[in-house]
């Protein structure tokens, strides 16, 4: 891969002299759906799926993104003069929000740069490609312009806030955090609320994670998520007139079913209950985890779709298709959705003798059943975002 984006990049601009070489993963998460910005747990980990980038200095003021995945656009240009977002800029945003970020954040570029990525994160799967992206240019500009003093935890928190704030889309810490932070063979156990966080061995002895694409897009931009997040904020607020609260996440299941009636509006409590009932799950899914019950864990994700599908109401046709089809195959012991909803991926956890009638059965009643395929990928937990040799 590595030769590959150096030829690109030497033909765009002139030679690959001095390029360096980096690396930022997607992310799966296991459990814990839309609690990161309810204040709870969740429970990601980073894949060997990712984001690949060349980069170098520039003497001028000019910034160039060029994607190998999406060549149509060309060399996309923009300037450290002008850093706003513009429609003809598509993808290029993201980037380009983290360098926006770095200036609001103290820490303003030089001078421009130039930037070639090639990704194998499926676009639009709900795999992070933003957050991958997002991170990944943090690292090139810590690198590129010297910065020593931004730790992984603050370049997530720098992707997050040009997501929110430049890009539109008011997502959590929890995508980025997992980019950044990941580590081979580990999901990350994060306390949203605190960032406080513990690497939790993730030994599927006999297992394997299978995410499958349902090849449904969504845009996090849409107005869903952030209608979500308006409908919980709303629900707390209800609840703060009595409870001393800072998020859902401090509350317990037993205090919520004490005070739900709080909140007088039905759509808004059962996106309150998700919450709750979600972050309480991931804690004990990840106790089950450490003490090798996968099977409880594997049953706790399916209680995590159905929350989803019912309570929250981010599932879709498609998803709850592919969930169906796998809860009905022996050797499954646990799939959801995962990532933001509204399409995207499920997230299962197959044994090993499991695994290629899992793929075969499912991908041809979901065909059959939605009129288009589906895409399997058995992944592998690698590490978060660096600069490579």
């Amino acid at each position: 891969m590595k030769q590959k984006l150096f030829d690109k990049f030497a033909e765009l601009f002139g030679n690959s002299d001095g390029v360096n070489f980096y690396f930022s993963p997607g992310r799966v998460n296991l459990i814990g759906e839309h609690t990161d910005y309810n204040g709870g747990h969740v429970f990601p980990c980073a894949l060997t799926l990712g984001t690949y980038g060349a980069a170098r200095k520039r003497e001028d003021r000019k910034i160039h993104f060029y994607s190998m995945n999406l060549d149509s656009f060309g060399v996309v240009e923009a300037s450290l003069d002008d850093l706003t977002n513009k429609k003809e800029y598509n993808w290029a945003n993201y980037p380009l929000g983290v360098v926006w970020a770095f200036a609001e954040k103290g820490h303003p570029i030089s001078s421009g740069f130039d930037m070639v990525i090639w990704g194998n994160i499926p676009n639009g799967s709900g795999l992070s490609s933003s957050a991958s992206l997002e991170v990944l240019t943090g690292v090139i500009l810590s690198d590129l312009f010297d910065i020593k003093d931004l730790s992984m935890t603050d370049l997530a928190l720098i992707g997050q806030y040009s997501e929110n704030n430049f890009n539109g889309c008011n997502c959590g810490i929890m995508d980025q955090f997992a980019v950044a932070m990941g580590k081979k063979d580990h999901a990350i156990f994060l306390d949203t609320a605190t960032l406080d966080y513990e690497y939790a061995p993730c030994v599927l002895d006999g297992a394997k994670i299978v995410i499958t694409n349902s090849k449904v897009k969504h845009s996090l931009v849409d107005s869903a998520y952030n209608d979500r997040r308006n409908e919980c904020a709303a629900a707390l607020k209800a609840l703060q007139t009595k409870l001393d609260i800072q998020s859902l996440g401090d509350l317990s299941i037993e205090e919520f079913e004490a005070n739900k009636e709080l909140i007088s509006d039905e759509i808004q409590r059962k996106r309150a209950k998700h919450a709750v009932y979600e972050n309480q799950r991931t804690i004990t899914a990840v106790q089950a985890l450490k003490d090798g019950k996968i099977e409880e864990f594997g049953k706790l994700m399916n209680q995590s779709h159905i929350s989803l599908r019912d309570d929250y109401a981010v599932s879709c046709d498609e998803i709850d298709i592919l969930v169906d089809l796998a809860w009905a195959i022996p050797g499954v012991l646990g799939s959801r959705i995962t990532g933001g909803g509204f399409g995207g991926c499920t997230v299962s956890i197959v044994k090993d003798e499991a695994v290629d009638t899992f793929i075969e059965t499912i991908g041809k009643a979901y065909a059959e059943k939605v009129g288009h395929e589906a895409e399997f990928y058995t992944v592998d937990i690698g590490d978060g975002a660096s600069r490579l040799a």
